[in-house]
């Protein structure tokens, strides 16, 4: 049962079982940027490998996620969403710690890295499955665009603050050392959420004519298709997710250093200013969405996160005008992308059947993060047989092309996260269903 709206709610801080999960959440997001360097730096600095394994520890990370619609099929009939939750983080607190205990040994290898991606990105996918049934019973209606700024918020900030502080750790201790802190970061978030007092209810459904694992995948996925809401979000998120990557930040940095001319330091500190963009847009995210209309920031989003890359890849002449390019794209693809995700997940929030939300999110994950590894195969190709100029363009104006899902559905009509007004939009002259 989702949490009830209410005419005039009150600020989330003040809400103690939000606060704990935020900082829960907060405190894995800054681990995860540790790891997120110390994986492949392992892979390369300990164990020599070549450019091709490190392009796979990436992909394995993703791989699971083909499966999130069978998973949340699975999920959706569980009754103790916080309790998986738990468990997803405690799986990848432990799993990490391996890496650690390995090094001591001396017996880290690169088959213990390939498995340490495949199970923590798994983990991964059992947490964003039991997730949104658990953040509607902790979050009122009213306040999802808020929630949802105060999380993205936290998660900018660590891509600002997080490679620093990882890359000064990754110095000091080594890198298998450094992963102790985001295996620390997990249980921390563990051990935060199953202090969360929330009253969780099995859906009312008949347990005599509970459908098949595979039945009930296919009808998370019939109804994401029927939904103009979902159909046309999915459709959008999947081709901006698609084109990003195929002018995704591997191939950014190498047009950079290589086309661009900009140093390792002059680059990073590029990146690192444009980073800010991402932590102004989710702040700003809520006040945008109740000026303009949650589904107008979703458009406004959904071409200002892939159109800035055009900059970057148009940049030439001084060295100062190029790092500037690469800043300015980087700031306003992060406006962009904070709008279009902060808004686009209040809503669909607010259109998913309680006892389909688990299901949805595995189909979301399956079709829109399974998308993102050919995207980045297609950038490589790109690059490859023409160059990487025209690689990013192709990413900007692909990327940007998204917006006609969002042009022939009701998304730009709806204002607020009302039922009346998203029925209004749809057409269909009935509220939602929320459960």
């Amino acid at each position: 049962m989702s949490a009830p709206a209410t005419d005039a709610p009150t600020s989330l801080w003040r809400n103690p079982r939000f606060r704990r999960f935020w900082a829960g959440q907060s405190i894995s997001e800054f681990g995860d940027r540790i790891t997120e360097l110390a994986l492949p730096l392992i892979a390369v600095t300990a164990l020599g490998a070549s450019a091709n394994q490190v392009a796979w520890l990436t992909a394995l990370i993703w791989t699971p996620n083909l499966l999130g619609i069978l998973l949340g099929a699975w999920v959706d009939r569980r009754v103790h969403k916080r309790r998986l939750m738990v468990l997803a983080d405690l799986v990848r607190g432990a799993v990490l710690l391996s890496l650690p205990v390995a090094y001591l040994l001396d017996a880290v290898s690169l088959g213990q890295l390939y498995a340490v991606a495949l199970l923590t990105g798994a983990a991964a996918v059992l947490f964003s499955t039991a997730y949104p049934p658990f953040f509607v019973q902790l979050v009122p209606r009213s306040s999802y665009v808020e929630a949802n700024s105060k999380l993205s918020t936290s998660r900018s900030v660590s891509y600002v603050v997080g490679p620093a502080v990882g890359g000064g750790l990754v110095q000091a201790l080594t890198a298998p050392v450094a992963v102790v802190v985001d295996a620390l970061s997990y249980l921390a978030s563990a051990f935060l959420i199953g202090r969360i007092p929330l009253a969780e209810h099995r859906a009312d459904t008949d347990e005599t004519a509970v459908p098949s694992l595979l039945r009930r995948a296919r009808e998370g996925l019939a109804f994401v298709g029927r939904h103009p809401v979902l159909r046309a979000g999915l459709g959008c998120a999947a081709t901006v997710n698609f084109f990003t990557f195929v002018a995704g930040s591997g191939l950014m940095v190498l047009f950079a250093s290589r086309v661009l001319g900009l140093s390792a330091g002059v680059i990073g500190l590029a990146m690192g200013i444009g980073s800010t963009g991402a932590l102004l847009g989710a702040v700003i995210a809520p006040r945008v969405s109740r000026r303009i209309g949650v589904g107008r920031s979703i458009v406004v989003g959904a071409v200002l996160f892939p159109a800035p890359i055009a900059i970057a890849a148009c940049a030439g002449g001084p060295l100062w005008v190029c790092a500037g390019a690469l800043a300015a794209a980087k700031f306003l693809s992060g406006v962009g992308v904070m709008l279009f995700d902060v808004n686009l997940n209040s809503l669909q929030t607010s259109v998913i059947p309680d006892g389909m939300r688990s299901r949805v999110a595995g189909a979301y994950s399956t079709l829109n993060y399974g998308i993102r590894p050919a995207g980045a195969i297609v950038g490589g190709l790109l690059a490859t047989v023409f160059d990487l100029r025209t690689a990013l363009l192709v990413g900007a104006v692909g990327g940007a092309l998204s917006l006609l899902w969002l042009l022939s559905s009701p998304i730009p009509r709806i204002h607020s996260l009302a039922a009346d007004d998203v029925a209004s939009a749809r057409g269909d002259g009935e509220p939602s269903r929320t459960g």
